[in-house]
Formats: structure tokens, sequence, C-alpha cells
């Protein structure tokens, strides 16, 4: 009886196989090297990103607290008189027209935005949420000086005619431009965080007999109001840095702001409206830079808190 041959050729990789066996190791040493490399990447990209924000941070910190060695802290900062060519420093009052006009802004901006997030995520039918998502992911990526522009152009004769003023501009204008430019941030980021709600919590209240309405304000936004806070905190960021479309519909005068059709100035205007006609060994220069570095302080400040917020939620 024949028995069957057996196959003697060694397998790939086998111990019988140098050739296999020096491949592998050359595949190994490849996918190490590229892990390396990557990895090296990686590390060197985040170190470069803290230096860059550590000096932006020194620098613009060491110009700005140059301010106090001619200006005390309290003038400066509680002192309502900003006339640099009398060598008065006070910023108080753009300090406080900036906080009006954010508090303004989210106001009008935060219900809206909620409300389009809960009738994109919960209401509205499918073909309608193909619509407006894509359509506000391009507002997101408008450049304020559009937004600007068309409040220049559309919206201050709007308000001439409405409130007959005779200019239009101030705190109101600012804030109607600014709410339309974080309106899709918000509502979008509000729109996720409702969209990642289990579908249990819903068939759960349901069951137990809620209405639609009761169920997205008794359970589904109290499940996402981690996410919801933080597009708020994203979106008034954002409020308190814009520039250009404010520079265009604020007035620019450095005054304090009484009502909403008086042309007023924040810090961000002041300083893009100052800042190149100034020497740069001066204490204007030096006053513009710390309205700058509280600016940074400020966004860095609702970062953390974007950031806290995320953790508990996690936890």
């Amino acid at each position: 009886m024949n028995l069957p041959a057996q196959n003697t050729v060694p397998r790939s990789g086998s111990a019988a196989d140098p050739q296999g066996q020096r491949r592998q190791r050359s595949r190994n040493f490849r996918a190490k090297l590229v892990d390396r490399l990557f990895k090296n990447y990686f590390l060197f990209s985040i170190l470069a990103l803290c230096l860059v924000l550590a000096m932006v941070i020194f620098f613009i910190g060491k110009t700005a607290i140059l301010t106090f060695r001619d200006v005390s802290p309290a003038e400066f900062f509680f002192s309502f008189d900003w006339t640099p060519e009398e060598e008065r420093f006070g910023a108080a009052l753009f300090i406080v027209n900036t906080l009006s006009l954010t508090a303004l802004t989210m106001i009008i901006a935060v219900p809206i935005s909620v409300g389009m997030a809960i009738l994109i995520a919960e209401i509205a039918p499918a073909w309608l949420r193909k619509i407006i998502r894509p359509l506000l992911d391009l507002l997101v990526g408008i450049p304020s000086i559009v937004y600007g522009y068309l409040g220049l152009t559309v919206l201050l004769p709007l308000l001439r005619e409405w409130s007959g003023e005779g200019l239009g501009d101030g705190l109101l204008a600012a804030a109607l431009v600014l709410t339309v430019m974080i309106l899709p941030t918000i509502s979008r980021i509000s729109d996720d965080a409702i969209t990642s709600v289990p579908k249990k919590y819903r068939d759960g209240s349901y069951a137990l007999g809620s209405t639609r309405l009761q169920t997205i304000f008794k359970v589904v936004l109290p499940s996402a109001s981690r996410g919801i806070v933080a597009a708020v905190i994203l979106g008034m960021t954002r409020a308190i840095g814009e520039t250009m479309a404010v520079v265009m519909v604020i007035g620019n005068t450095p005054q304090l702001a009484k009502s909403l059709f008086a042309s007023a100035s924040v810090l961000t205007s002041n300083i893009v409206m100052q800042i190149s006609n100034v020497e740069f060994e001066s204490t204007w220069n030096y006053s513009l830079h710390m309205m700058a570095f509280l600016l940074l302080l400020i966004s860095f400040v609702l970062i953390l808190i974007i950031r806290f917020i995320g953790r508990k939620g996690e936890a």
C-alpha cells in the first residue's frame, strides 16, 4: 500500500524557512519604525502647540503688565475715563460694554439656537434635517466681515427706519449681527448633544404616557444639558472675541452705552481701531495690550469651563 507523499515544503515564516523569518522581521521592524515616527510626530505637534500658546500668553502679558507702571490697576479697571491724549486710561467702559453686548447677544441667540436644535433633532422630518444641517454648517464657515457688511448695509437702515434714530448703530445692531454669527455654532453642537441622548430614554417616557413636548423638555433636554451648556459657552467665547463684524455696526465711540442705539465701543473694537495709531513703547499701547490680555484670559476661563463640564459628563 502506497502512502501519500507528505508535503515537505516549509511554510513561509516557519522555523524551517529562514527567508520567511527575514521577511517577518522586516515587516515587524517597519511597523515599529512607523509607530515610533507617528508617536514622535504627534508629540512634537502637541509640544509645538503648547509652545505657541505659551509664547502668545507670555509676550502679550509681558507687554500688558507694563500698563501699571504709569496707571494704577484701580484706575484701569474701574475708571470710565478713556482719554489717552490726556494720559487717562480707564478701561471700565469697554469692559462693561463688552459684558453688556455679550449678555444681550446670548439673551437673543440662546433661545433661538436651542429651539432650532430641538426642531432639527426631535421634530423635523428626515428630509428637512438633511437640508438644515448642511446649511448651518455652511453658515459657520462664512467670514465675519461678510456678516458685518450685511449688518452695515441691510440691518442698520432697517433699525434707523424702525427706531427713528439718525444712525441706528449701537449695542442692538452688534448683538443682532453676533446672534446670526453664533446661532449656527450653538444650534449644531446642541443638535449633536440632543441626538446623542439614548433612544431608550424617549421610549421609557412615552411608555409612561408622556407627550412629545413633555418628553423633550423633561427627559431629552435635561439629559443633553451638559452638551447644550458647552455649546452656549462656545458661542459666548466667539461673541466676546469677535472684532470686524462688531466694528462695522457698533459705532466705535469710546463711551458707556446708555441705550441700545447709542454708539459705543467694546474691547475688541477699541483695540482694532487704535492699535495702529499709537507708539509701541507708550502707555496707550500697553493699555491696548492689557485689553487683549483680558480677552485672552476670558476665553481661557470659558474653555476651562467647557472642559470641566465635559469631564463631569464623562464621570
